[in-house]
């Protein structure tokens, strides 16, 4: 098993961060949570925190986990690990590995072809949008 993480980043607008994988990669042209593949000896979070500085030249204060997800796609299964962060301004974003980015609300998401295993994560953020609970405050910054 694969294990992954991944960061949804959300504004103080209740948008979210919504990456799209390249058309030459497994899953491509599929929109997801941006994150990557944990390695070694890394924790989930630190390579969250390192995938992120790679792949967007981003980096993002704290962060609070949410459900991680289990899913089996033809090439293997993962286990996918969120992370939610939460910033005032939307931070300006260097796509290395990705083809597009956008900032998403629920409606815009809905529209979207996610990633299989990013549906309950998606499913998860829009229930706690709709409660308002998340009420704690981030911060995102370019690296």
């Amino acid at each position: 098993m694969i294990t992954v993480s991944c960061l949804i980043l959300v504004d103080s607008q209740d948008t979210f961060l919504a990456t799209k994988r390249p058309p030459d990669k497994p899953l491509g042209d599929l929109w997801e949570f941006p994150g990557g593949k944990v390695k070694g000896n890394e924790s989930p979070e630190e390579a969250l925190r390192r995938e992120l500085r790679e792949e967007l030249h981003l980096c993002v204060d704290s962060l609070l986990p949410l459900t991680p997800v289990t899913h089996r796609y033809d090439f293997g299964s993962i286990r996918l690990i969120p992370f939610l962060g939460r910033c005032d301004a939307r931070p300006s974003l260097h796509l290395v590995e990705h083809s597009a980015a956008r900032w998403v609300n629920a409606s815009v998401a809905a529209s979207l072809e996610w990633a299989p295993a990013d549906l309950p994560i998606l499913a998860e953020l829009l229930s706690l949008l709709q409660q308002k609970s998340l009420g704690i405050r981030f911060s995102a910054y370019p690296q």
